[in-house]
């Protein structure tokens, strides 16, 4: 919810026997969040859309509190919303993207692995730029998208050559493109391939002795050398953000355009990216401009980046497709609702190699399942760097990873204790396996009847591997 807000309203995605009453009030809330929206988006001067987004990032920036000195995506978080408990719908790469950008799951989406390696869309049409062209948008991709192996193939009206996908390249080619009077209303995508690996190596501003390792790695001074690495890339990542904002606000346009600015999941450490815990699925989400974010304010409602989809076309106030799972942001931004869900869901499929499991994630728990028969870590599914080796050498490959885990939100914020053995939390299992059990159901998840398979021509990892660099093979081999 938003700081000031002291409304409680809360309702079960996708549940059955909902009360009138209770459809009535969400039709109430609904409402009201049109209203309010179209009181601050007048027909003749639609918003253009900003998409500026960073890779492996997490919420490992200044405004959620953490030592990574991010100062202009400080700024843009004091002018807009920031949204403490925003979560992907999967912690790799290119199935998160497609989820917030089609507005359903990797499994109904198609994207079940990586875009590089082969996997793609099943209707590249349900991307959000084909939703908004009838209604007079131009889009505009410049640096990366990693949806697809070719940028074309989505349909952007234009491509711009950067000449890579650092920030070196992109944000110049982006401040270039707002300074030339674009035609409006746009949907402009700006993606950088910071913060992933490699990193920048740390300058004197970032001291490895004064470093602080992310939380599921130990403080070592290989894990502090990562981490000091990290922050560097994330100075440069800020630094392109600025660059692109500045120019915006240089060509008069900030004031009617709405940025979204966020990423695709958890850093690339050891139990984070790829990962269905906090670690892997939480991201950073700051969202400023017309409809309602603005103010320098503060939203703890759970969301999914699905719910990006629904919000811009409520804001637009143009019709949502049908296939859209996620729910608009527009009741909680207006103060008319503190919560949109009781449960969100995440999954992993392919990354580097295989690796099935399927999370639901209430407003106090977190419940993961793995498929499948394997126990040890399937270690390519981690990017190789300093603190993966710190724990390879302790033995890393060779922990047990449990079928099951259950962990206490609330007690357990880090999720680093599994409850699904613990008799007292029997009940609480029991209703989450039956939760993640129902949308399986709903959503027609490919696992309920086998091994997800990959498309022909898709590469992959052997999960029995320790690096992603190592030689792959075809995902039908496996």
């Amino acid at each position: 919810m938003l700081s000031s807000y002291v409304a409680h309203t809360k309702y079960m995605d996708g549940a059955s026997g909902t009360s009138s009453r209770r459809e009535v009030m969400k039709g109430i809330v609904g409402a009201s969040a049109l209203v309010a929206a179209r009181a601050q988006t007048p027909a003749s001067r639609k918003p253009n859309i900003l998409y500026i987004h960073s890779h492996d990032t997490g919420r490992y920036i200044q405004p959620y509190g953490y030592e990574v000195p991010t100062p202009n995506l400080q700024k843009l978080a004091s002018e807009g919303i920031l949204f403490r408990q925003a979560f992907d719908a999967a912690p790799t790469c290119s199935p998160s993207r497609a989820a917030l950008l089609t507005g359903h799951c990797p499994h109904n989406n198609g994207m079940l692995g990586l875009a590089h390696r082969g996997f793609s869309l099943n209707d590249y049409n349900q991307h959000i730029i084909h939703w908004l062209r009838p209604h007079g948008y131009r889009s505009t991709l410049i640096g990366v998208q990693h949806i697809a192996r070719d940028p074309h193939t989505i349909g952007y009206d234009e491509v711009v050559d950067s000449g890579g996908d650092h920030v070196a390249q992109v944000a110049p080619a982006a401040a270039r493109f707002l300074k030339q009077a674009p035609k409006q209303p746009f949907f402009l995508t700006v993606g950088f391939h910071e913060t992933h690996r490699e990193f920048a190596p740390a300058g004197s501003q970032d001291d490895k002795r004064f470093t602080l390792p992310p939380a599921p790695v130990p403080d070592a001074d290989p894990t502090r050398r990562d981490m000091a690495d990290f922050h560097a890339t994330a100075r440069v990542l800020d630094d392109g953000i600025g660059t692109v904002l500045q120019a915006l606000e240089s060509a008069g346009l900030a004031e009617n355009t709405l940025v979204i600015s966020t990423t695709d999941h958890g850093i690339a450490f050891p139990a984070m990216k790829c990962n269905l815990t906090v670690h892997g699925t939480s991201v950073y989400l700051i969202v400023r401009g017309p409809g309602g974010f603005r103010g320098g304010k503060v939203c703890d409602s759970m969301i999914s980046q699905m719910d990006l989809y629904p919000t811009i076309c409520d804001l637009l106030n143009i019709e949502k497709p049908e296939w859209l799972q996620g729910r608009s942001l527009m009741p909680v931004i207006s103060g008319n609702t503190a919560q949109l869900h009781e449960e969100i869901f995440a999954e992993v499929n392919y990354h580097a190699a295989y690796e099935p499991k399927r999370a639901v994630r209430t407003l106090r728990y977190n419940y993961i399942r793995h498929f499948g028969d394997r126990t040890t870590p399937v270690l390519p599914n981690c990017d190789d760097g300093f603190s993966k080796t710190y724990w390879l050498e302790h033995g890393w490959g060779n922990q047990i990873v449990a079928r099951e885990m259950l962990f206490d939100t609330v007690f357990d914020p880090e999720e680093s204790r599994n409850l699904a053995g613990d008799p007292a939390y029997a009940k609480a299992l029991d209703e989450v396996r039956g939760r993640l059990d129902a949308w399986m159901q709903r959503t027609n998840d490919p696992l309920l009847h086998g091994p997800v398979k990959a498309p022909r021509g898709a590469v992959v990892n052997d999960p029995n591997g320790i690096s992603p660099q190592e030689p792959v093979r075809s995902a039908w081999s496996s």
